[in-house]
C-alpha cells in the first residue's frame, strides 16, 4: 500500500491542543485547525496565517488531502470525533485516554484494523527519552526480574475536565509501567479516590494494579498537589530505578538493593528535546511508512479497560452511581478544545 505525505488536521485547540498544533506547524506538515470558538479561531489565524482555519470538521471529513487528523478535544467526546475520522479514511492521533469506555476503545481499535489506518493514542511518556532508557536497562537486566513499580504524578489542575483524576493522568502512568517493564496489566487489586470538593469529580485516586508475571504497580494521581510531584520507581531483585520528570537534568538514578547509598545517575541522550515532539514525529513517520504506533488502538484499549475496572471498584461496581448529569453541566464551563 502506498503511503501519502502526511498532512495533519488537529481538532481542538484548547490547553494541550496548543502544543499539538505548534508542533505539527514546526514539523511542516499542518494543514488545517479546528475549533468551535471563534475568538480562539482568530488567535489561531493571527499565529499561524497560513494554516486553514475552521469551525465545521465536516470540511475535513470532505477533503482528501488531509491524511491525519489529532483529536485534541476532551475525554467524553473521542469516541465519536475519532469514529468518523476513521470512517473517512483518515489515520488518527487522539489524546488520552481514547476513551472511558473500554467497548469504545476496542470498537476504535477494531474499525482502524478493518481499514488499515493508523490509530496512536496519546501516551506521550512512551516517547520520552529518560522512560525509553529506564526501559533498555531493564531489558539488560541491570535491575534483575522487575516485582514492583509505583507511579506518582500530583500537580494542581484548576479545570478539572475530565470526570476525575484518574482518567486525566492515570492513562500515562498504566501506559508507561506497562511500556518499561514489557508487562500487560491483568486486573486491579484496589483502588480508592475522593474529591475534595465533595461533588462527584474525583480529584485523588489511588490504584494498585497486578500486571503479568505478578508485577504490581500502584499509581497515586492528584489535582489538589500545590507541589508538583512526578516520580516513577522501579523495584527489581538487584536494583531501583527512579526517574524523577520535575528535574532539568540527571532524571533518571539507578540505586543498588544490596549496597547502601551506591547510586548511579544515568546519562540520557537527546534529553533536550520535547518528548511531544518525538511523538509527533512518531505519528508522522507512522502514517508516512505504515507502521505500527508504539502507542497504537490495542495499547489505548488495554489502558481504557483496566482503569474501567479501576473506576467500578472505587464505585462499588456500580457506573450509575456516576452523576451523568453533574458531568454534563462541569461540562458545559468548559471549551471544546482540552
Amino acid at each position: 500500500m502506498q503511503h501519502k505525505k502526511a498532512r495533519v488536521a488537529v481538532i481542538g485547540y484548547g490547553m494541550w491542543g496548543k502544543n499539538i498544533v505548534r508542533n505539527f506547524f514546526n514539523l511542516n506538515v499542518l494543514d488545517t485547525v479546528c475549533d468551535l470558538d471563534e475568538e480562539t479561531r482568530k488567535k489561531i489565524k493571527t499565529l499561524y496565517p497560513t494554516v486553514n482555519v475552521i469551525s465545521d470538521m465536516q470540511e475535513i471529513i470532505d477533503n482528501p488531502e488531509i491524511t491525519c487528523v489529532a483529536v485534541v478535544t476532551p475525554s467524553h467526546t473521542h469516541y465519536g470525533i475519532v469514529k468518523k475520522m476513521l470512517e473517512a479514511g483518515k489515520n488518527v492521533y487522539v489524546e488520552k485516554p481514547i476513551s472511558t469506555v473500554a467497548q469504545e476503545a476496542k470498537d476504535l481499535m477494531d474499525l482502524a484494523n478493518e481499514k488499515g489506518l493508523i490509530l496512536m493514542v496519546g501516551h506521550l511518556l512512551l516517547y520520552h527519552p529518560a522512560v525509553n532508557r529506564l526501559k533498555m536497562l531493564i531489558e539488560e537486566g541491570k535491575l534483575g526480574d522487575v516485582v514492583y513499580a509505583q507511579s506518582d504524578r500530583l500537580n494542581v489542575n484548576y479545570f478539572k475536565n475530565d470526570r476525575s483524576v484518574m482518567w486525566d493522568l492515570a492513562p500515562h502512568d498504566v501506559s508507561m509501567i506497562s511500556y518499561v517493564t514489557g508487562k500487560h496489566p491483568v486486573r486491579v487489586m484496589s483502588a480508592v479516590g475522593c474529591s475534595t470538593e465533595k461533588n462527584v469529580i474525583m480529584d485523588i485516586t489511588h490504584i494498585c494494579i497486578e500486571f503479568e508475571d505478578g508485577v504490581i504497580g500502584y499509581i497515586s494521581d492528584s489535582w489538589i498537589t500545590p507541589q508538583k510531584y512526578v516520580k516513577l520507581l522501579v523495584r527489581g531483585t538487584k536494583a531501583t530505578a527512579i526517574m524523577d520528570d520535575t528535574v532539568p537534568e540527571n532524571k533518571l538514578t539507578l540505586y543498588d538493593n544490596f549496597a547502601e547509598g551506591k547510586a548511579q545517575d544515568i546519562p540520557v541522550d537527546y534529553l533536550e528535546i520535547e518528548p511531544l515532539k518525538l511523538e509527533c514525529q512518531h505519528f508522522i513517520r507512522c502514517c508516512e511508512q505504515g507502521h505500527k504506533a508504539r502507542s497504537d488502538g490495542e495499547n489505548g484499549y488495554n489502558v481504557t479497560k483496566i482503569l474501567e475496572e479501576a473506576e467500578k471498584v472505587m464505585l462499588g461496581g456500580d457506573l450509575a452511581k456516576l452523576d451523568k448529569k453533574s458531568f454534563a453541566l462541569s461540562r458545559t464551563k468548559q471549551k471544546r478544545g482540552k
